[in-house]
């Protein structure tokens, strides 16, 4: 058994289902803020720092406010971690997985939850592929494995964060454009869309 908090988990899958409820609570939190003052403050210097400071924001406090709820999300997210790993080492958070919660950002779409979590959806099925496919295919071609699996791996998302930036440096979902919303609620209202 598991222990969280001094509760009980009988067994990985009372934690695959506290995972999946701690998620939604995190999208559904971020979804919120996001249509906030505070989510439009954090749009604001997002796209110009000194427009923003300009209209009034408080671009510290507000910055410090961004940092203070990715550690808490950070910190939910550790103790989940450390509580069913049943210990915490430096090893198991090195540089690459960072690279890769960064290519799930990147690859996803910056500034859109949905996005995000589409990346982070086809990073995970990724490596799982590979793995699948990419061993059996160098028998098939080569008669043994010529590279390993976890290159061909790093290799994909490197190839697929130069092609994002290249061709698509919004992502592949990005979040909607402000004329967007614009265009859209002017035709929901039958008039012709305004130029913002």
């Amino acid at each position: 058994t598991h222990s969280l908090f001094g509760f009980q988990f009988p067994s990985v899958y009372s934690y695959y289902y506290l995972f999946v409820l701690a998620a939604l609570l995190v999208i559904w939190v971020c979804t919120r803020l996001q249509h906030s003052r505070i989510g439009r403050a954090w749009a604001a210097i997002r796209e110009d720092e000194i427009a923003a400071k300009a209209m009034g924001i408080n671009t510290r406090n507000v910055k410090l406010l961004a940092f203070a709820m990715g550690a808490s999300f950070g910190g939910l997210s550790g103790a989940m971690f450390g509580a069913f790993q049943g210990f915490v080492s430096p090893e198991s958070f090195t540089l690459p997985e960072s690279i890769v919660v960064l290519a799930c950002v990147v690859l996803g779409g910056m500034g859109h939850i949905p996005g995000v979590i589409l990346g982070a959806v086809l990073l995970a099925v990724l490596p799982e592929f590979l793995r699948s496919t990419m061993g059996p295919l160098q028998h098939m071609l080569f008669g043994h494995e010529i590279v390993d699996t976890e290159v061909i791996r790093q290799l994909v998302y490197a190839l697929a964060m130069v092609l994002i930036m290249l061709y698509r440096s919004e992502g592949l979902w990005p979040s909607p454009k402000h004329e967007d919303k614009i265009a859209k609620l002017s035709k929901r209202a039958g008039k012709k869309p305004v130029r913002a």
